[in-house]
């Protein structure tokens, strides 16, 4: 063979082994950067496994603690309403009677009646009260549309409840009324009324009681008392009204015929422009009943 024909082959050989060199390149680098391409979709994918596991150890604690709260929030339902059932229990053995004081000034009650029983000195069987002086508002017809809403909280809390009157026309005397929350068989009788003075600066609430000397009910005084001053107490903090304390009385014909403790709530006066205002306004009227039952209920030992 001729040296140019050697040359010839010997270079057509090295360019099949440079080809055959860049193929193996080519090859091993196609296979290198799928083993890369595995080995980082692995990696990604043990990565996303990570997160899912994460995310579901989160769902899972989330999960825990929401159970845990709505547990916690259904057993506070529960204690609250077997506290509820308890003091509706307790209530429920209680009567209490409700005087709205007062009679409308178209029912003369001018006629006369004992003070007391057994008493020489005779006052009027019932009068028609004050009047508001900014509302117009009567005082008999305030204190019917408080009693009555009183009756209303008093019957939720499991209270038995008895009106010396419902209407502003039936004619009943003040002693009539003690006989008849006695007779109904009410363990306290509370008589709702309201105040008037002629200075229109005087504002806030006060309660009348008898004393221990009075001849007809003094036995009731230390009981009547502790009823008053929890009852103004519980209003007065309701109300944002002036505490005016606990005055002794023993002229009132309503008070003198009672067999059970008994008070007057007067709930503030009607010749003050803002107590009048604010007695006659609905929602301020919750206020007032929500507080007086508070005091019925530290009365009898319920809270």
């Amino acid at each position: 063979m001729g040296v140019k024909k050697k040359q010839i082959v010997i270079g057509s050989i090295l360019a099949l082994a440079a080809a055959i060199l860049v193929c193996a390149v080519i090859l091993i680098y196609r296979y290198s950067k799928k083993d890369e391409d595995s080995r980082a979709l692995t990696a990604s994918a043990g990565r996303e496994s990570m997160g899912v596991k994460h995310a579901k150890r989160n769902i899972e604690k989330i999960t825990e603690v929401t159970k845990a709260k709505d547990e916690e929030r259904r057993r506070a339902e529960e204690e609250r309403l077997e506290a509820e059932a308890a003091k509706k229990a307790q209530a429920a053995s209680k009567i209490v009677a409700l005087d709205p004081g007062h009679q409308s000034f178209a029912i003369d009650m001018s006629a006369k009646e004992p003070n007391g029983p057994g008493s020489q000195e005779m006052k009027a069987k019932c009068t028609s009260g004050t009047t508001g002086k900014y509302t117009g508002i009567p005082e008999y017809q305030l204190t019917l549309d408080i009693s009555l809403l009183l009756r209303t909280e008093l019957e939720s809390r499991g209270y038995q409840v008895v009106l010396t009157r419902e209407d502003n026309e039936t004619a009943i005397s003040n002693s009539e009324r003690a006989l008849m929350a006695a007779d109904s068989g009410a363990d306290i009788y509370v008589r709702i009324h309201a105040n008037g003075s002629e200075n229109t600066g005087v504002s806030g609430a006060l309660a009348l009681v008898p004393s221990a000397s009075n001849p007809y009910v003094g036995s009731l005084a230390g009981d009547s008392y502790t009823l008053a001053e929890l009852v103004l107490n519980a209003y007065c903090g309701q109300t944002g009204f002036a505490n005016k304390g606990i005055q002794m009385n023993d002229t009132m014909t309503g008070m003198n015929w009672s067999r059970v403790p008994v008070m007057i709530l007067e709930m503030g006066f009607m010749s003050n422009e803002n107590d009048d205002y604010s007695m006659a306004d609905r929602q301020f009227r919750r206020q007032m009943v929500t507080g007086i039952a508070d005091g019925i209920d530290q009365y009898f030992g319920i809270n």
